[in-house]
């Protein structure tokens, strides 16, 4: 007897080990195939099969009618939404915010996030904005009492269509009895992250039209002051460069952007896969099956989380993000450019990530006189402000010992790519660092390359932890 316990018990630790690999295969498996779909290499009988597979348990009606258009992962789902405050306006919107909230047991902080995006935004930056709020709790009374709160807080806002509040039906979701015990969950504890990924389905199938990018926040979180022309200066610096999700905030669900044309996808994705995982580890998998293989976060983070009670059973729940700054307005500029350096890469310590405002840097080894790293801009431009550090906290001694900053102009072809043929030294580095203030009153031309120089061989070998450009005005035509 003994023996065959031992056995079971094997078994149960073989199974739990293998979950998070096959889902890993069945995610993968899935996502090829509805490609196949959308290009008409499946036959009916397989989309009827996938939709078949794709749902449980099977004899649901109401989980029929909400995944009949499944098979088609790039159009929206057919869903009759209540609006229970504001309507869409015909005009797209640069950005979309969406919030989902449901009861709490303790504590209620969505009046406080939705004032709080209004107040730390400017009159021109809320032109550009839509906030649309799902609440998502099938408590009727609750909903409509907080509307009326809403309502009478944020008219102004309704009116002037920047706030929507929606509620998708309860027919339309799924069923969330006898959901599967992935984790060993308690069985509450899978029902409620399973609807929340329904919920939030539901927002980003809304939402979809209404911008040309879509931000995720939770309904407890603070913005920092200006949020919206910080994200657009790390959008226009990521032209030309492919990404799914840019995270402003390391916690949850919270400050994840994305294009909005990509909601369909990630809606049907969350409904595909509700019962099995939370919303923040789904994420992970869509991004990286849509081939973004890294996290692309940037500092600092735009918003905080200020509950202090979850909504799920009302636990304490005091996460902090420690690189929020409520003032974030200064993020640098970084105009669309190539980079280029003769100085050896370690690994994938590549160039451009000196570039990036995301959290990494540029790795190379022991730069010689002459060695360089330039920055050749997509198109001429005034800057304001040069700002370069280099070296880590964990790696001191790494820093440009002996270097200048240069500005140049009148590019050229060579072998080695593009290259200014004229150059003007700013300064020079001081313990590894520079920074250059009025750059345009000191520079009479439309700068077409940054190249920083080095003046000195060293042994050390060189981290270029952040190069920081802010302009005057947007890139010339």
């Amino acid at each position: 007897m003994r023996l065959v316990w031992k056995s079971l018990d094997k078994m149960r630790c073989l199974r739990k080990r293998s979950t998070i690999p096959f889902l890993g295969f069945l995610i993968t498996f899935l996502l090829f195939l509805n490609l196949y779909i959308e290009d008409g290499y499946v036959l009916e009988g397989d989309k009827r099969q996938l939709r078949e597979t794709s749902v449980h348990p099977p004899s649901s009606e109401r989980y029929v009618h909400t995944f009949r258009d499944l098979s088609n992962f790039s159009g929206t789902i057919n869903v009759t939404y209540r609006y229970l405050a504001g309507t869409p306006l015909n005009r797209k919107k640069y950005l979309t915010i969406g919030l989902s909230s449901v009861k709490r047991k303790r504590g209620n902080y969505l009046l406080e996030t939705i004032k709080s995006i209004f107040d730390q935004s400017s009159y021109e930056e809320l032109k550009e904005i839509v906030v649309v709020v799902h609440l998502a709790d099938f408590d009727l009374v609750w909903c409509e009492n907080l509307v009326q709160e809403i309502t009478r807080k944020f008219a102004h806002h309704i009116i002037a269509g920047r706030l929507l509040v929606i509620q998708a039906p309860e027919e339309y979701y799924p069923s969330l009895d006898g959901l599967k015990r992935n984790y060993n969950d308690p069985e509450d504890r899978v029902r409620f992250r399973s609807k929340q990924n329904v919920d939030y389905a539901f927002l980003l199938n809304f939402c979809t039209n209404l911008s040309h990018f879509y931000m995720m926040l939770e309904d407890d979180v603070r913005c920092s002051r200006n949020f919206l022309t910080a994200l657009k200066k790390v959008i226009t610096s990521r032209e030309g460069s492919y990404w799914v999700m840019l995270e402003f905030s390391k916690l949850g669900y919270i400050g994840k952007l994305y294009h909005s044309r990509d909601l369909p996808r990630l809606a049907h994705f969350l409904l595909m896969f509700y019962q099995e995982m939370p919303c923040d580890w789904l994420l992970i998998h869509f991004r990286g099956l849509l081939a973004q293989k890294d996290v692309i976060r940037f500092k600092p983070s735009l918003f905080q989380h200020m509950g202090y009670y979850s909504s799920y059973k009302g636990a304490e729940n005091k996460l902090k993000d420690d690189d929020f700054e409520e003032d974030s307005i200064d993020i640098p500029d970084n105009p669309p450019a190539s980079l280029y350096t003769n100085i050896n890469v370690f690994e994938n310590y590549d160039a451009t990530k000196a570039y990036s405002t995301v959290d990494e840097y540029f790795w190379g080894k022991p730069p010689s006189t002459g060695d360089f790293f330039v920055i050749v801009f997509n198109k001429s431009t005034k800057i304001s402000k040069i700002k370069i550090a280099t070296g880590s906290d964990d790696r001191q001694n790494d820093i440009l010992h002996h270097g200048a900053l240069e500005v140049g102009e009148k590019l050229v072809g060579t072998k080695k790519g593009k290259q200014c043929s004229s150059y003007i030294t700013l300064g020079e580095f001081k313990n590894g660092n520079i920074e250059v203030q009025d750059v345009d009153h000191k520079i009479a031309f439309d700068i077409e390359c940054v190249r920083i120089v080095v003046t000195a061989s060293q042994k050390e070998w060189l981290i270029i932890r952040s190069i920081s450009l802010w302009t005057t005005q947007p890139p010339s035509q």
